[in-house]
């Protein structure tokens, strides 16, 4: 008699039924979650929102049930756009309601957690409860009696050990009929006290409490303290820096090598113009998007094991203090990390920020940490131009200008969230609340799913983008086909080529817009060609200033010289060009992803006006200080 009302639905879903997976975060609900579905979860968006959600098929029997993994909350008075989706898909609104919710309670937090699932209950739709860490209340001498808690409760209750596969046979059982489910007899209390009684008696009648979780506390001890902790705070953000740079770096060579190799095999099955339009407009675009990826599952990789370590929330802890002033919290600072790499995954990782308005002063500011897509321009430069002389011991010019531009866009970045919340974001904000989870071992599994979630989100959402851009630049660069005069190098042939293209013909009409900064169309065309990926900066420049390679650009800079005999590339103009890239958002990628996480083109539009203005600005300071010490 249960099944009728899932006939009217069954023509257009694939699944029987439907069940909602719910619970805090840190709860264990994800380790769940891939122990019940396997490898046949996807990542899908809400209607109507960006926060992205699990979805898998259970088969039980005969039955094919789709499992939805919910955003991570503590209850359902939403404060943040996940916690929102949660409420909504639970009350129907704008969605199905599903068949049943097996809402997954962690056994160290028993009495906050049942606050939770009194409110689930108050629903009026059939729960289960997967009760997870049982294994750790047993090591500090506590237990939970999974079948009183049952009783107390009037809903089913496994006990789940999700990673070594302990009550997932269970609940997968359960997930075969919803509508069979026991039921309460009576529901929970509304009124808080009353529900804190309700609460205080279920624990007491299936629970006898563990005893402090004494190895988090002597951690904590040194981890939050106010000296010891921001000194280890310094030293893991350090190795996580390097990490991503030293790791990466022959991986990303190896990708940059292998799609090099694959345009070269494209143009000698398709040689003149097309087959240079797929080596370098289409090969070269899927290249650009790839040649991040080991960047960007690093960094996912490390978050990862630093959140489900536990150590990232103490993290956030310790930064509050200092982001607050800016109009940001805790939670921005994992955003900012990972801009450090590339401003998309951070971007993303906004998304656990409860506040709406600093969500979006995290996300705005994200594109003016230095991103590793500015290092190619940093080092052609800082190497071209910069004395390698000691300053003092290792320290050298070159290294200090290097960190000089990368606090310069951490600075830049804080004062730029901090402006933006005073004017356009100001208004009350809720007050930073976030859970200390226990200490615990990380699974190999979960680590490596988090990483290839961040890694497919960074080549699905900014992928297409990147490579639309690549080859519409390809088109701009060179298009019309002109041929060179006679007499001619091959590299001045390429640079006269691209001069007369539309590309060029743009960057000599932008010359008396850029002349106060010292950039002649050669920089001009390659600001263009950066709009790709930042990076491109370099191989573009390389063409217009028609060196022999890019092996031969810094020299090629250091000598160029216009009509008048000046030098195009002097140390005021340099001076000038490494500003603006500090500043300017030369990342369409960005721009694309910024958009679909606002859901709106005001912010992108606003950020991208924003920083142009505040880089040609810098860049005029810049290079004005310069002159005048010179």
């Amino acid at each position: 008699m249960g099944h009728d009302h899932h006939g009217g639905h069954s023509a257009h879903r694939t699944a029987d039924l439907e069940v909602a997976l719910v619970g805090s975060p840190n709860a264990g609900k994800t380790t769940l979650f891939n122990a019940l579905t396997g490898l046949r979860a996807k990542t899908a968006n809400y209607p109507g929102v960006t926060v992205s959600r699990g979805e898998g098929t259970v088969t039980v029997g005969s039955r094919d049930v789709l499992l939805i993994d919910l955003p991570g909350t503590y209850g359902l008075s939403a404060v943040s756009p996940d916690e929102q989706v949660v409420v909504d898909a639970l009350t129907g609104h704008g969605t199905r309601r599903p068949d049943g919710v097996v809402v997954v309670v962690d056994a160290t937090a028993l009495a906050r957690s049942l606050l939770f699932v009194g409110e689930l209950l108050q629903l009026g739709l059939p729960t289960a409860v997967a009760l997870t860490m049982v294994d750790e209340v047993s090591a500090r001498g506590g237990t939970v009696d999974a079948d009183r808690l049952a009783a107390a409760l009037g809903v089913p209750v496994v006990a789940v050990v999700g990673h070594r596969g302990i009550g997932v046979d269970e609940v997968r059982d359960l997930l075969a009929d919803p509508a069979v489910w026991p039921t309460p007899v009576l529901a929970p209390p509304t009124d808080a006290a009353e529900r804190a009684a309700w609460v205080d008696s279920v624990v007491r009648s299936a629970t006898s409490a563990p005893g402090p979780d004494r190895r988090t506390r002597h951690i904590d001890a040194v981890l939050l303290h106010p000296v010891a902790g921001v000194a280890v705070f310094a030293v893991v953000m350090l190795a996580f820096f390097q990490a991503i740079f030293t790791l990466a770096a022959p991986l990303i060579d190896r990708v940059d090598q292998l799609f090099a190799w694959l345009g070269d095999q494209v143009q000698s099955v398709f040689p003149g113009t097309f087959g240079e339009f797929l080596a370098e407009g289409v090969v070269g675009g899927v290249g650009g998007v790839l040649v991040f990826l080991p960047q960007i599952v690093l960094l996912f990789v490390i978050l990862a094991l630093l959140e489900k370590v536990g150590y990232l929330a103490r993290a956030a802890f310790l930064a509050d203090r200092l982001l607050g002033r800016f109009g940001l919290e805790g939670r921005s600072v994992v955003a900012m990390l990972s801009s450090f790499a590339c401003a998309i995954p951070g971007i993303l990782a906004t998304r656990t920020i409860p506040s709406e308005r600093r969500r979006l002063a995290t996300m705005m500011a994200a594109p003016l940490m230095t991103c590793s897509a500015r290092l190619p321009v940093y080092v052609l430069l800082v190497s071209a131009f910069v004395s390698d002389e000691s300053v003092a011991g290792p320290l050298t010019w070159q290294g200090l200008t290097m960190a000089g531009l990368y606090a310069l866009g951490a600075v830049s970045g804080l004062v730029y969230a901090s402006l933006l919340s005073h004017t356009v974001l100001s208004g009350p904000t809720a007050p930073f609340a976030m859970e200390l989870p226990p200490y615990r071992r990380p699974t190999l599994r979960s680590v490596l799913l988090a990483a290839w979630d961040g890694g497919w989100s960074f080549v699905k959402r900014a992928g297409t983008v990147i490579l639309v851009t690549s080859m519409a630049l390809w088109v701009l660069l060179n298009v019309p086909s002109v041929s060179a005069p006679d007499g001619m190098t091959e590299a001045q042939a390429a640079s006269y080529e691209m001069e007369h293209s539309l590309a060029g013909q743009a960057g000599t009409a932008m010359e008396p817009l850029f002349a106060p900064l010292g950039f002649q169309w050669q920089t001009n065309v390659a600001l263009i060609g950066s709009l790709a990926a930042r990076e491109v900066f370099v191989s573009t420049l390389a063409i217009t200033t028609a060196a022999e390679s890019e092996d031969a650009l810094p020299e090629r800079l250091q000598e160029m010289r216009d009509d008048d005999g000046d030098l195009v590339y002097d140390s005021a103009t340099v001076a000038a060009i490494l500003v603006f890239f500090v500043y300017a958002l030369q990342c369409l990628s960005t721009v694309a992803v910024l958009r679909r996480e606002t859901n709106s083109w005001r912010w992108p539009a606003f950020a991208f006006a924003s920083m142009f203005a505040l880089a040609y600005a810098a860049a005029l300071v810049a290079r004005t200080v310069v002159l005048a010490a010179s």
